[in-house]
């Protein structure tokens, strides 16, 4: 800036320079959105304990190669007479070396650019000069910018030297990837997170600068300058400086308008993202699909709508969790407050995060699409046509009455024990002999196939049980013998593992026969799928939504077992009626009295 004046003082004009190296911060406090670590070092430097390496990592544009300057000149300090203090953070005065290490022509801050200086050779060329003192400053300092970008090679020759340097030498490293770095490199290091400068601060930034450059840009207009940036002041300064030159080439002395500056930046326009997203919210695909085309005719990109609904959307479920209150933060602040508070009570919460979710796979669609446009109509008609179906909640409730209003109520009967693994199902307890048919012995009496199958699952055979469930069509079953038809799918060896099976758990011969016949009952699986499919609220859930399929079908949890006192006292029991009676543990006569 000096050199600026003394240049119009000598009647010269002035080179011109673009904002973001015009306006590039010169000491600590002209630094924005990095109080934290400016905060770290100023405790550093007053305790005297200065690092001797430091990592500085963050997107492009927010500052890591003017950290790292103002840093070399903290370190470096020296007052304009000369005064010698040590390293200060207070350099609101040019000293003796700050103008050459601004400029980069000091002897003792040498800059290198990883990205075109990759080699080992390169790293040792800079560890050759470690060893000497510096030329005129307090320390000699190394600033690597994309340090991520270094070989291998040239990261292990410089490990050593970057663990225990001389005390004259102080290392700055910038990366934009710093994953990429390797572990044994950033332990050896202090690292500082120059994070995203947030819309706020970079808006109330660039109003400053533009105060200076003595152009008028409405707030709005600066928003929009900021949220395009995303984060990055270099690109927010390159994006006024366009602005303003669209401005000048215009010779308009008045303010320079929203709309110029959303032409330029390929913007929607805000009310009519809010027309576009209160179409699609009420399903009407012909205005909403109207809506979007003149905002595309228009120049918008969209992608931008589809991320400007994105953020309204966000605006109105924050408003319609938090309450009004939360309006008040909206990107266009009043105007989208209002229009958040009027909008957001009329939508459920459960639609606003299906639209949300709906939008978010659009914009990936969109941004990867050989056709931007054709891709954002399909993403807004999906979300047109998802308004009209229930949410979650509502189709639950619709089919629980359905099916209240489907089945008849049943008349009261007595509560009894739930059902175990071990019990065959009601079905297959009609047709099972009595308890006074058991033959001798000490084994599980099988007396249907569905017994057979659990006795697999109790003794933790799950491959034969998956077997027998999904490819064995029962013909005759009785004791001792089972006739059956094995599925064409079915292992060949299925009915020699299951004679060997039922005579190891059973204790007692049995006789497996395979017929090659049409005959025999559907699978067990295939019966449980035709159960499942018989049930009335599957079949309204298939009815809500139609083309979905059962993919998959399994059994609920365990019922956990009940207190005794949740059971009424059971009737006497025949002991010839038909009950089951699975193990050796069994009692033979049926208990009475309290489950």
């Amino acid at each position: 800036m000096s050199d600026l004046l003394s240049e119009e003082k000598s009647g010269k004009a002035a080179p011109y320079q673009v904002l973001a190296r015009k306006y590039r911060p010169q000491n600590f406090d002209d630094l924005i959105g990095h109080g934290s670590m400016v905060r770290t070092l100023k405790n550093a430097f007053a305790a005297d304990r200065i690092a001797h390496a430091y990592i500085l990592t963050g997107v492009r544009g927010v500052g890591k190669t003017t950290t790292a300057r103002i840093l070399a000149r903290a370190l470096n300090y020296v007052g304009p007479n000369g005064e010698d203090n040590g390293p200060q953070m207070e350099l609101g005065e040019d000293g003796l070396h700050c103008k050459a290490i601004a400029e980069s022509r000091h002897p003792d801050v040498l800059e290198m650019d990883a990205a075109s200086r990759t080699g080992v050779g390169d790293i040792r060329e800079l560890i050759e000069g470690v060893r000497y003192a510096p030329v005129e400053a307090r320390y000699k300092v190394y600033i690597i910018d994309e340090v991520h970008m270094l070989s291998t090679a040239a990261f292990n020759a410089l490990l050593k030297t970057l663990e225990e340097p001389p005390p004259h030498v102080k290392f700055i490293f910038a990366t934009t990837e710093i994953r990429k770095l390797p572990v044994t490199v950033l332990s050896r290091c202090q690292r500082f997170d120059l994070r995203r400068i947030d819309p706020e601060t970079l808006t109330e930034h660039l109003s400053t600068i533009a105060a200076k450059e003595h152009v008028k840009i409405s707030r709005e207009g600066l928003w929009m300058i900021a949220r395009a940036a995303e984060g990055s002041v270099r690109d927010a300064l390159s994006i006024l400086d366009q602005a303003i030159v669209q401005h000048t080439a215009q010779k308009k002395a008045d303010e320079l308008s929203p709309d110029a500056i959303r032409e330029m930046l390929g913007l929607a326009d805000r009310s009519g993202v809010w027309d576009l997203l209160d179409a699609c919210m009420k399903g009407d695909a012909k205005t909403a699909l109207g809506s979007f085309r003149m905002q595309y005719d228009a120049g918008a990109e969209p992608a931008v709508t589809l991320r400007d609904m994105l953020d309204l959307v966000h605006l109105l479920t924050r408003t319609k969790a938090a309450g009004p209150e939360a309006a008040n933060h909206g990107p266009a602040g009043e105007a989208d407050a209002e229009r958040a508070k009027s909008m957001a009570s009329g939508f459920e919460m459960n639609a606003l995060t299906r639209v949300w979710s709906l939008l978010m796979k659009g914009l990936s669609e969109t941004n990867m699409a050989p056709d931007p446009a054709a891709a954002g109509e399909m993403a807004l008609i999906r979300i047109c046509f998802a308004a009209d179906l229930p949410t979650p909640d509502e189709a639950l409730k619709a089919l629980k009455k359905n099916r209240e209003n489907a089945v008849a109520p049943s008349p009261p009967r007595k509560k009894v024990r739930p059902q175990t693994e071990e019990q065959p199902s009601a079905q297959i307890i009609d047709i099972l002999p009595p308890l006074s048919q058991r033959p001798p012995g000490d084994g599980p009496w099988l007396r249907a196939f569905a017994d057979v199958v659990q006795l697999a699952g109790k003794m933790r055979d799950a491959k034969l049980r998956t077997e027998l469930e999904s490819y064995v069509h029962l013909v005759t079953f009785k004791e001792g013998q089972i006739d059956l038809r094995l599925h064409d799918n079915a292992p060949a060896d299925l009915a020699g593992r299951l004679t060997q099976r039922l005579k190891e758990w059973t204790g007692r011969q049995w006789v497996v026969s395979v017929t090659a016949s049409e005959d025999g009952e559907d699978t067990l699986r295939d019966k449980r799928i035709a159960e499942v499919m018989a049930d009335p609220m599957v079949k309204k859930a298939l009815d809500i939504f139609p083309g979905a399929e059962v993919t998959a079908i399994r059994e609920p949890d365990a019922i956990a077992e009940p207190a005794p006192d949740d059971f009424e006292e059971e009737p006497p029991v025949d002991p010839d009626d038909d009950l089951p009676l699975l193990g050796a543990d069994d009692e033979q006569e049926p208990k009475t009295g309290k489950a």
